[in-house]
């Protein structure tokens, strides 16, 4: 068989077993046309499939290929009927939803046509073995569909199936929640047990009207979406990230946790294609970062500020205009970066690598021109992204800090006393930018705006940082304008004069309230605020 039907049925059992999407599968096929690899690999680069769960697809692709047996010059091969104890292994073992019965033979291909193969599975697929000792082993929730016998082959009319009536639901199916999310202009979706579903729109959560979660209605729901290892990790720690891929509404950024009530869900929704700069709303001035070869970029601010948004627009402005290799280390994935210009290969904690450190450490021998880290979480992790980015990498990453001075601080006060001197030379030396941001509600509130505070590592902030009188960063950042440079109360300030935002928003979110509305310094064309 061609490389072309050897894709062609690797793509119908990864859509018949549940294992990919449409969507995944229409950009593994981008990613394939732009590096030359095979299907497998692109699932397995875009981190849909695992390599254990690529091996056992491949496995299954190869049991297909042995059953249809006769070559393309013979006779069509007889497709093969799945058992009803092979689907209920197979339903066992993916809960992600119940295997429909397939007929014996794709009616939308004649056989010989390379989509045509046989849609009943070949065999189930092995369980993969947890990361961990599985002390309570998931399992499904709902019981597998009924299986009529096996139809002779010589029969021309594939058997009929009258599914089982549909179990009564004391909530909303948790698709059609989450569409209404969508419908709603929601960021985030919380479906918690016990209590009413509600929305986030605009920063404020909205409470939906006759809507609730039952506690065992609600775990159900939420077990359907987990896979076997995903269920197992909430088992033993009570908590587990994932990035859900709905059927016909799109990603989902998801946090699964169990509380005194039951389990709950929140569900932060992934925009389909990577945002530009532009469509953030933020200065053209910061598509300069993009250029840089060498050096650390921080992207910080609270949560849910969009920090992953402006990580992501910053290693899009990078892929679509730079010829270089792009490594993202992420938990979870999020925003799905094809390779344009770049080729960018994503990386998920738990899935591909054991944490962003173990990632990190290795990233520096996959010859990486750019790394994009989701978060700085510990001391580990800084040290490797500083060494990187004085090693000759362009370092993008994010922090949980409100202002370019505390992230600073932060930074340097992670590391012991005797390491510090060090610290602040290296830091000093590499540092590129520290970008920390608010989202502010619009007056008119139809949404929210970014509000800014830009420090772009000047020869005066090296030598601040490196003599230890970060305090004095302040000053640098009001009169630094020429270069970029602004406070976060000058960025809300602006937005307060042109109307965008109320001057009672802007009171709210400022560092210093008593003087944020005095006028800035002057800024140069395309260098400040919008």
């Amino acid at each position: 068989m061609s490389t072309s039907l050897d894709d062609a049925l690797l793509r119908r059992l990864a859509l018949h077993y549940k294992l990919a999407t449409e969507d995944q599968l229409q950009g593994a096929r981008q990613h394939q046309e732009a590096t030359g690899n095979d299907l497998g690999s692109a699932l397995m680069a875009l981190g849909v499939l695992s390599p254990q769960r690529l091996a056992q697809l491949e496995a299954a692709r190869s049991e297909v290929q042995k059953r249809q047996g006769a070559p393309p010059s013979g006779p069509p091969p007889t497709a093969p009927v799945a058992t009803p104890a092979q689907i209920s292994v197979l339903t066992a073992e993916n809960p992600r939803s119940a295997v429909p019965v397939p007929s014996p033979v794709s009616p939308a291909s004649a056989p010989g046509h390379p989509e045509a193969i046989p849609t009943a599975p070949p065999a189930p697929l092995p369980a993969l073995e947890p990361a961990v000792a599985n002390t309570s082993p998931a399992k499904p929730m709902s019981a597998p569909a009924p299986v009529p016998a096996p139809i002779p082959t010589q029969t021309p009319t594939p058997a009929k199936t009258t599914p089982p009536p549909a179990e009564p639901r004391s909530v909303p199916r948790l698709e059609r929640i989450l569409s209404f999310g969508l419908s709603q202009g929601a960021s985030d979706i919380h479906f918690h047990s016990g209590a009413p579903i509600r929305y986030r729109r605009h920063g404020r959560m909205i409470e939906a009207e006759g809507q609730s979660a039952d506690p065992k209605m609600a775990a159900a729901a939420i077990a359907e979406i987990l896979s076997p290892t995903e269920s197992e990790i909430l088992e033993r720690t009570g908590q587990v990230d994932l990035a859900y891929n709905a059927p016909g509404l799109g990603r989902f950024r998801t946090n699964v946790y169990r509380q005194a009530r039951g389990t709950d869900a929140v569900f932060r929704v992934i925009p389909p294609e990577p945002p530009t700069l532009e469509s953030l709303g933020m200065p053209a001035s910061l598509a300069k970062l993009a250029d840089y070869h060498q050096g650390l970029v921080l992207v910080t601010g609270p949560a849910g500020c969009g920090k992953s948004a402006t990580l992501a627009a910053l290693v899009h402005q990078i892929n679509a205009s730079r010829r270089d290799h792009i490594i993202t280390i992420e938990d979870p994935i999020e925003i799905i970066h094809p390779s344009l210009s770049c080729v960018v290969n994503q990386r998920q904690v738990g899935n591909h690598t054991q944490s962003f450190a173990r990632a990190l450490r290795a990233a520096l021998r996959e010859d990486p021109d750019v790394i994009a880290i989701g978060e700085l979480r510990d001391l580990e992790t800084i040290s490797l992204a500083i060494t990187a980015a004085e090693t000759g990498h362009l370092v993008l990453a994010t922090l949980h800090t409100s202002s370019a001075i505390r992230t600073i601080n932060r930074i340097l006060g992670v590391f012991p006393p005797n390491q510090q001197e060090q610290i602040r030379t290296m830091l000093s030396e590499s540092l590129r930018a520290v970008i920390s941001q608010r989202l502010v509600a619009r007056a008119d509130g139809t949404g929210r705006v970014p509000a800014l505070e830009i420090l772009i590592a000047t020869k005066a902030v090296g030598n601040l940082i490196r003599e230890n009188k970060t305090f004095q960063l302040k000053s640098v950042l009001q009169t630094g304008s020429t270069h970029g440079m602004f406070l976060l109360d000058y960025s809300l300030a602006e937005l307060v004069k042109s109307g965008v935002i109320t001057k009672e928003e802007g009171l709210r979110h400022a560092e210093d309230p008593a003087k944020f509305m005095l006028p800035p310094p002057p800024v140069m064309p395309g260098e400040g605020p919008r």
